[in-house]
């Protein structure tokens, strides 16, 4: 494997991730050559209608994963949160990278002026719009911040900040802050949700690389990059998603505190989209194996089911089958 072809999506966030992960690869690699293809997602080609109503599951990896069981490409790069948490039976993921900040942040309008940017989003004017294609955001921001106005935004990154500088339809967007940070727009960033009221999405920070489940020599290659500690997290978050049958379009949020080297906590959270509603659940675990992280998920997915959290799930797969129309 002298050429080692690496699958990705078009936009330049996702180019710029697929090339952190090479230069991962090149630096224990230095003989080998990676070769980038690139590929429209099918949420890529419907960037201008709300997710709800696409329509669809994987909308940010299917193409990339049919490249991938058609030979086209060794390997491809996806934002581990866009990944769904049940793979195709000859697919698997080969290596989770060292997770970046995994929290939200806030992008004011620039109207606002250096002097006078708002230092929270509760210092906003009563009304205020702010735009996410995300019903985990818009829940948790409809509880904590009911006095603004909330509305879909799509698009990439490059896109929506263009929709928020552009045009007076935002006072402010939200987007995940690792995707910020890659590029290099730390300096528009006006406020990072990281309190403790807020959850972010499973997987959020991290890059995923995804391989053939026989490809033995590429899972070689990729492992080198994989982050234990990272791996662990994610496969708990992603394990409590199967769980809860949930996906990238569901209000579940979750947030780690690490105690150590020896143990963490996992808090997860399901929100109601129409009201206060929320049903939370933590533990404290030592994780030493994949077995004991998805155990892990399993156990306060299970535990927020007894509490409730499907009668939420099952409100919101109903708002979101008719479009997501309630959710503003």
């Amino acid at each position: 494997m002298s050429v080692v072809r690496v699958g990705s999506r078009k936009s330049e966030l996702a180019l710029v991730q697929t090339n952190k992960v090479i230069d991962l690869l090149k630096f224990h690699y230095p003989e080998k050559i990676f070769e980038v293809v690139t590929y429209d997602t099918l949420g890529d080609k419907f960037n201008s209608l709300p997710l709800p109503k696409i329509g669809e599951k994987s909308l940010f990896t299917k193409e990339l994963e049919l490249a991938l069981q058609r030979r086209e490409v060794d390997l491809v790069v996806h934002s581990l949160k866009d990944l769904p948490s049940s793979l195709p039976k000859n697919l698997r993921i080969g290596a989770i990278c060292k997770r970046d900040d995994p929290h939200d942040c806030v992008l004011y309008h620039p109207k606002f002026g250096s002097n006078v940017t708002p230092t929270s989003l509760n210092s906003l004017p009563n009304n205020s719009t702010v735009g996410s294609s995300s019903i985990r955001r818009i829940s948790q921001l409809k509880q904590l911040y009911p006095q603004l106005i909330f509305l879909d935004i799509r698009g990439n990154v490059n896109t929506r900040l263009k929709k928020l500088c552009e045009c007076d339809k935002y006072d402010a967007i939200i987007l995940a802050k690792a995707g910020v940070d890659r590029m290099g727009w730390q300096d528009r960033i006006g406020q990072i949700l990281n309190g403790d009221e807020f959850f972010y999405a499973v997987g959020q920070g991290a890059l995923a690389v995804e391989i053939r489940s026989d490809d033995d020599a590429t899972g070689g290659l990729v492992s080198i990059i994989n982050d234990r500690e990272t791996e662990l997290c994610c496969l708990a978050e992603r394990a409590l998603m199967l769980h809860l049958q949930g996906g990238c379009s569901t209000p579940i949020g979750v947030k780690w505190h690490s105690q150590g080297r020896q143990s963490a906590v996992l808090e997860a959270a399901c929100f109601s989209v129409e009201d206060n509603q929320r049903v939370t659940y933590r533990a404290t675990v030592a994780m030493h194996t994949r077995e004991d992280a998805e155990k892990l998920g399993q156990y306060i997915a299970q535990k927020m089911l007894e509490a409730g959290a499907d009668t939420l799930l099952r409100a919101a797969r109903g708002i979101l089958a008719t479009g997501g129309q309630n959710m503003q």
